[in-house]
């Protein structure tokens, strides 16, 4: 089915469901795409459906083969300038979960989180996502679980450390701001047991070391 939009319609999705039709899909299904039929998604599966001849209802048919390529990962960040970026990198790469946590550091407070949703969800339907993930309220460094982490640590850039090996039950990474973790919020990750992660010898922007934090865990 190569070529059919896909479109995430919610996570109850069903076959066999009408529902109807908001104004930007049909839109976007008939105007732009030329094209009533179209692959809906959502909740971990994904289902051939089509909008009416009238552009008001679409209708659910049946669930496809495609198995959804997402993950168990949980990205918590400190948000960023190019937050956009990371939400997008962070999606493609299948996540399961995006958790926003405010450090030391941290210097984008005002992020648009309603726009972010829906930048993962395009990102969703581009990568050939069943599930969008969720990216919840931001929470302060001091209420992070610390147990069964790892976190992106910029020290490896400068020590001669060796790589850190994680176990396969970890499924949960930590990235910092652009100016890195304090040395206050290094002192609480080493006391906690959490996991240090090399991400290489040059000091990344925080979007990309994201990304690359990510595939450790893959």
């Amino acid at each position: 089915m190569k070529n059919i939009p896909r479109i995430f319609i919610g996570n109850n999705v069903k076959n066999g469901m009408i529902i109807p039709a908001d104004k930007s899909i049909a839109h976007y299904l008939t105007d732009v795409m030329r094209t009533h039929d179209f692959l809906a998604f959502g909740g971990g599966f994904e289902y051939s459906a089509k909008i009416s001849e009238d552009k008001k209802s679409i209708m659910i048919g049946e669930r496809t083969a495609h198995t959804d390529p997402s993950n168990d990962v949980t990205l918590y960040f400190s948000p960023i300038k190019h937050t956009d970026d990371l939400i997008n990198m962070a999606t493609q790469m299948g996540v399961a979960r995006i958790v926003p946590v405010i450090t030391e550091r941290t210097v984008a407070h005002h992020i648009n989180w309603e726009r972010m949703r829906k930048i993962a969800t395009e990102a969703a339907e581009q990568s050939n996502r069943n599930s969008v993930p969720e990216i919840s309220e931001p929470i302060p460094f001091n209420k992070l679980d610390l147990h069964d982490i790892c976190f992106a640590d910029e020290r490896f850039a400068y020590d001669n450390k060796n790589t850190t090996q994680i176990s396969n039950n970890i499924k949960s990474i930590l990235v910092g701001p652009e100016g890195g973790f304090s040395d206050s919020e290094f002192a609480t990750l080493d006391a906690a047991g959490a996991i240090p992660v090399s991400l290489g010898k040059t000091i990344l922007r925080a979007e990309l070391a994201a990304a690359i934090a990510i595939g450790k865990l893959l």
